[in-house]
């Protein structure tokens, strides 16, 4: 191939992401010729509605995918978090090639930490997960909806409207925002959402020079990771709607995963650790236990 277009959301952050797979193309498939097809998603368009009383599904992804669909466009870039466990007809995920640090960050007002924060202060998130772990660590703050990109997000709260908001300390990496960060979480404090700061380069099923074109910037280690955050996220979605968060790690052949769900208002904790080869497997099992510990099977 010596031409592929990507079709990506057509945010600050987005772009820089896509620009981060076009790289890895140029340098593994030298002389390849690269075109940016942007794309403007449901969650583009609507910036009011709280995500989880939306069809928070595919929001930031469909319209992408569809565009793929009809042929409009090559491979996509997403983040990967951002897609549905609910696979579509005829898309393949052939790449996962890099992920930042998948922490969350606190952004304050005044530059403090989240124990630092006044009691009643006012924290912006749409996340469910991240509504659940702050209200954990500090049951007596006001965490209210906030929508927008990264950097509206971290407006708002300098101009008074909140007193902070949890944003995914990836893309404040990527946009040059870390110094931004005041507090960034221990994974004992905030589990982050299943493959956050991970990319997917989605392409069709069918289009097998383009599949041959991603396998040489797949990175196996780091898909195996994601794997089993995202099967244990795609259990949790087939059993109940309540929150939840996970992280693997690997160390060796084995890898251990970390994760939660927020229920009735209490959170419900668990690790487990298996073969790498295993990873779907793993995710699954530990949701279960998860679900099982939680009471709700």
């Amino acid at each position: 191939m010596t031409s592929v277009r990507i079709a990506t959301r057509g945010s600050r952050l987005a772009l820089i992401q896509t620009e981060l797979v076009a790289a890895l193309l140029r340098e593994h498939n030298p002389g390849v010729e690269v075109e940016v097809v942007t794309v403007v998603t449901a969650g583009d368009r609507d910036q009011s509605t709280p995500l989880q009383e939306g069809e928070r599904a595919g929001w930031f992804t469909s319209a992408i995918q569809e565009t793929l669909l009809r042929g409009e466009a090559d491979i996509a870039v997403h983040s990967y978090k951002d897609l549905p466990t609910k696979r579509p007809e005829g898309l393949v995920i052939a790449a996962v090639p890099a992920r930042e640090d998948p922490r969350d960050a606190l952004i304050s007002r005044t530059h403090a930490d989240l124990r630092s924060l006044p009691k009643g202060a006012s924290v912006g998130t749409s996340s469910p997960r991240r509504t659940a772990q702050i209200l954990e660590l500090r049951p007596d703050l006001d965490v209210r909806i906030i929508r927008g990109n990264v950097e509206t997000r971290i407006a708002k709260v300098e101009s008074g409207e909140y007193e902070a908001t949890v944003l995914a300390l990836a893309g404040l990496r990527r946009l040059g925002l870390e110094e931004r960060a005041d507090h960034v979480f221990g994974f004992e404090e905030m589990l982050p959402s299943p493959a956050q700061g991970a990319l997917a380069v989605e392409c069709r099923t069918a289009d097998t020079a383009t599949r041959a074109l991603l396998a040489k910037i797949d990175d196996p280690a780091l898909r195996q990771t994601v794997t089993a955050e995202r099967m244990f996220l795609a259990t949790i979605d087939g059993g109940c709607s309540f929150p939840a968060a996970a992280y693997a790690e690997h160390f060796g052949s084995t890898l251990k995963l970390n994760a939660l769900i927020a229920a009735d208002g209490r959170i419900v904790r668990s690790k487990m650790a298996g073969q790498a080869e295993t990873a779907g497997g793993l995710g699954r099992q530990l949701a279960e236990e998860l679900m099982a510990l939680a009471g709700l099977r």
